[in-house]
């Protein structure tokens, strides 16, 4: 038995199921763009704007996290869900986009209880230099393979 009639690829028929083509999809828009960085700058929201407005309850004892900087928090934490929509959906601002992000992830220290007990500051300040730190692949190779390391050709 010979392998000269198989596919190079044999689960890519073009008679996939819709679940394998977007998947597909999906994994050709996530590498066009800053993904985990937006992933990362919305998961910092969610304590930053959580931990402020946060009730414990202890049997008869209530412990209220709540602080007089709630609304300096949920504006932090808004805005960083804007960044990450648009770490996702506007890939060319994402240097603006990466600044911002450590910068309300640093502020949000003495504004949101440490910054959601340091979570949502690690997770601003880690996406937003995963944004800053991204570029898009180049898909035109200009470079020769004649050339050594060096950089000049013929030698």
């Amino acid at each position: 038995m010979t392998s000269v009639g198989a596919p190079a690829h044999p689960h890519s028929d073009s008679s996939g199921s819709g679940l394998a083509r977007a998947r597909v999809t999906f994994r050709t828009w996530r590498r066009t763009r800053p993904f985990w960085a937006g992933l990362l700058v919305l998961l910092a929201a969610a304590p930053i704007i959580y931990f402020p407005y946060f009730n414990l309850s202890l049997g008869a004892l209530s412990v209220a996290m709540s602080t007089t900087a709630g609304a300096g928090s949920l504006v932090i934490g808004l805005t960083l869900i804007v960044l990450g929509g648009l770490l996702w959906f506007q890939p060319i601002i994402r240097f603006f986009a990466g600044c911002v992000a450590v910068f309300l992830g640093v502020l949000s220290l003495p504004i949101s209880n440490f910054g959601g007990f340091f979570v949502g500051t690690l997770c601003a300040a880690t996406g937003g230099l995963l944004a800053l730190a991204w570029a898009p692949v180049n898909t035109t190779d200009d470079t020769d393979d004649t050339e050594g390391p060096s950089g000049r050709s013929g030698e």
